[in-house]
């Protein structure tokens, strides 16, 4: 399988071998291991390449549910996918950037932009399709509460593991692919910086236990990320700039609905806190009974026996006989 045509030969292993051919490279391990689901012996080893480890079972009303957590075994699965990543990355950049930049005719600096926006603008726009499902899947929208109740989230969905790890994958195969496409020294220093911080942000949501409310900060970044990069494909292929004044709108509308979500968020609550205060105070207050006189008898009562101020018993009055 072949991803690029090719007429020049490079010498085995050389760099300009492995630059050209990395993705057929990664295809071919990705088949062995695939290959290794094919024989029992090789099988359990393969599995811990493909599905995610920690498996934990556990008891509900009706039956049993699997979550999964994370260790080291992780390492394995996330370096399988890095290749599946190479992969992908070769497809998309073999038969849609390279066949539209052809017909723009971009200079070489405009060419690796192009290239870039267009890789994130699939990555962002499948990358939020996944998260969406995710979320709305497991209700982490329909109740907000579950994103901080019963923290910390130790255990987690399939998908919601899953999902990480892949996420771990694309931005790890981001930095050989800075080797791979040959970009440019002084573009490095700011990819690097913009690999580094998702690859500290979304390993630190799963690491720490919050993974809930990663889902829903990659969800609000890869959505503006994915305007901006398609704003930025428009800016290179439309040299009047009348769909990037589109975008540009289309961008604002997305600000003004997140803007106004927010205000009517905040709005409600506040009602809702006003309605119970205003409950509150129109409960009528218990009436207090009036306290009741009681008569007692000077001195003070020890054992039963009433005596005096000064610590005497009183005397008693003798009956007189008739």
């Amino acid at each position: 399988m072949a991803f690029r045509r090719r007429t020049k030969s490079y010498p085995l292993f050389s760099q300009e071998f492995v630059i050209h051919n990395h993705a057929d490279i990664g295809f071919c391990l990705v088949l062995c291991v695939l290959i290794g689901l094919m024989f029992e012996v090789t099988a359990k080893t393969a599995f811990l390449f493909i599905l995610p480890q920690y498996n934990v079972s556990m008891p509900t009303a009706d039956s049993e549910t699997v979550h999964y957590h994370y260790g080291p075994k992780d390492l394995v699965t996330i370096l399988f996918y890095i290749f599946i990543t190479i992969i992908l990355h070769a497809v998309v950049q073999e038969y849609i950037l390279d066949k539209i930049s052809k017909r723009l005719h971009l200079s070489k600096v405009k060419h690796s932009k192009f290239n870039e926006s267009g890789q994130l603008v699939v990555f962002h726009l499948s990358s939020v399709i996944w998260c969406f499902y995710v979320v709305v899947t497991e209700g982490y929208l329909t109740n907000p509460r579950s994103l901080w109740e019963d923290y910390p989230h130790v255990y987690l969905p399939f998908q919601v593991k899953f999902f990480y790890l892949c996420q771990l994958a694309y931005w790890l195969h981001a930095l050989p692919e800075l080797y791979f496409q040959k970009v440019r020294k002084e573009e490095i220093p700011r990819q690097l910086q913009y690999i580094c911080l998702y690859l500290v942000h979304i390993a630190g949501a799963y690491l720490l236990n919050l993974s809930r409310l990663g889902l829903i900060l990659l969800l609000l970044q890869y959505s503006t990320e994915f305007l901006f990069h398609m704003a930025r494909l428009f800016y290179f292929a439309d040299e009047n700039n009348e769909k990037l004044l589109c975008m540009l709108l289309l961008v604002c509308a997305a600000q003004a609905w997140l803007m106004w979500r927010f205000i009517h968020s905040q709005l409600r609550h506040w009602r809702e806190y006003w309605n119970e205060q205003s409950a509150k105070r129109r409960v009528p207050a218990a009436p207090r009974l009036p306290a009741r006189l009681v008569k007692r008898e000077s001195g003070y009562h020890e054992n039963g026996v009433v005596k005096a101020e000064n610590g005497t018993s009183p005397r008693t009055k003798k009956l007189k006989s008739p």
